[in-house]
């Protein structure tokens, strides 16, 4: 009796390239595909062996006939080794097969053969199952695995006779064939079934996991900048309890107003906005627009040479933002006086100096929850991949913000 070939799957093989959300269906797709070239390899051989010595078929249709089944075959075993055109090789073998089976009364006809005697077709019967497991869908595979011993079982019974011995002998081998058909499917099923649960298991645990670290590092910016809201909120309203001229009641509004605005984006995720690059050149109309809301009125002098790439937004904003804080706290502490702004960048970095000509400050006596330097300038250019620097004396204040384009 025939052993069959290894086990084989159910559901048709997807077309699409397998990518990272099918990992593991595609290797247990591949481990299938070499189990079948496999088995099939075995049964092509021990039909092949006991084809060569026949004399159950006609001279001419035998030569036709293993034309037919062992050329489809050893095309069919080599796409399923190299894994190129498989599908297409299995389901041309498996026709291919099928025909073979037809023919069979023809090229047997007038020749007689006992029913104890199986012909070398029978070996081919779980291929041509097998072949329509890697490449047709389950249920396509359900009417091979019927057809397939159906079509022996006819094929025999015409060549053998109905006799009762005969009858019961080529029904036991079709029966026979039959269950060893279901039992490739449901093994392949069965694999096949196991391979998507764990890729669907995994990109559910991937898409968790990126769900979690995307709501920690959402969280976390959200905690920064209400600390940042908290330093801009109080220095507004600071600024408005001690405004006693129209000019400082302007300023207090203006910062007023950025706390409102940055309080609102506080709410928004942390990656708002895009990052699509900036020409270098246009930090400086954003400065000085955010110069003019803190109540000062400047140009920035801007030394931008022409081999300078463009700036990622994200850190184009940084540098505004940090620039922004810089001239607010210039406007509140040294009352505006000689601020000056430069901007410069070359091929390789960035550079961004906000000086005024107040009275200065001493670092260290500044408060620990006051983040107008640490958070908003220092921490905002460290974020952003740069630095950011603060020179402070009694001739007054520079703050210094440089970035360097990646290498």
């Amino acid at each position: 009796m025939s052993v069959t070939a290894g086990s084989v799957a159910p559901a048709a093989p997807r077309a699409d390239p397998p990518g990272p959300e099918r990992f593991t269906e595609a290797r247990v797709e591949r481990i299938i595909r070499l189990v079948v070239a496999l088995g099939c390899a075995v049964l092509g051989a021990q039909s092949f062996l006991n084809a060569i010595g026949s004399t159950q078929e006609d001279a001419a249709w035998h030569i036709a006939l293993m034309v037919g089944t062992f050329a489809p075959l050893a095309l069919m075993i080599l796409a399923l080794v190299t894994g190129v055109w498989a599908r297409a090789a299995s389901g041309a073998c498996a026709v291919a097969l099928l025909v073979v089976f037809a023919c069979w009364p023809l090229a047997t006809r007038g020749i007689a053969s006992s029913p104890h005697e199986q012909p070398w077709i029978w070996y081919l019967i779980n291929v041509a199952c097998a072949a329509a497991v890697v490449a047709f869908s389950l249920p396509v595979q359900i009417a091979w695995a019927t057809i397939a011993p159906l079509t022996y079982a006819v094929v025999r019974l015409a060549q053998v006779g109905t006799a009762d011995e005969e009858m019961i002998s080529v029904v036991l081998d079709a029966v026979f064939a039959m269950i060893l058909a279901g039992l490739i499917i449901a093994l392949a099923w069965l694999l096949r079934s196991m391979g998507r649960s764990v890729d669907q298991a995994r990109g559910a645990a991937v898409e968790s996991y990126a769900a979690a670290a995307a709501a920690d590092a959402a969280e976390s910016e959200r905690i920064a900048v209400a600390a940042l809201m908290h330093d801009s909120v109080l220095a507004a309203l600071i600024a408005a309890e001690r405004a006693t001229t129209p000019r400082e009641e302007a300023l207090a509004v203006a910062m007023a107003r950025e706390a409102l605005t940055r309080l609102a984006n506080a709410e928004q995720d942390a990656r708002e906005g895009s990052d699509e690059t900036v020409p270098a050149a246009s930090l400086a109309g954003d400065i000085e627009r955010a110069a003019a809301e803190a109540g000062l009125e400047l140009q920035v002098a801007s030394h931008v040479s022409d081999d300078a790439p463009p700036v990622p937004g994200r850190v184009a904003r940084a540098v505004v933002l940090a620039a922004s804080q810089a001239l607010a706290n210039a406007a509140q502490h040294a009352t505006g006086r000689g601020v000056t702004v430069t901007l410069a960048a070359d091929a390789r970095a960035l550079a961004v100096r906000v000086a005024d000509a107040g009275t200065g400050f001493v670092p260290a006596e500044v408060a620990h929850d006051r983040l107008g330097i640490r958070g908003s300038i220092v921490a905002r250019m460290a974020a952003a991949g740069g630095r950011g620097r603060v020179q402070t004396g009694r001739t007054g204040t520079t703050v210094l913000l440089d970035w360097e384009y990646p290498s």
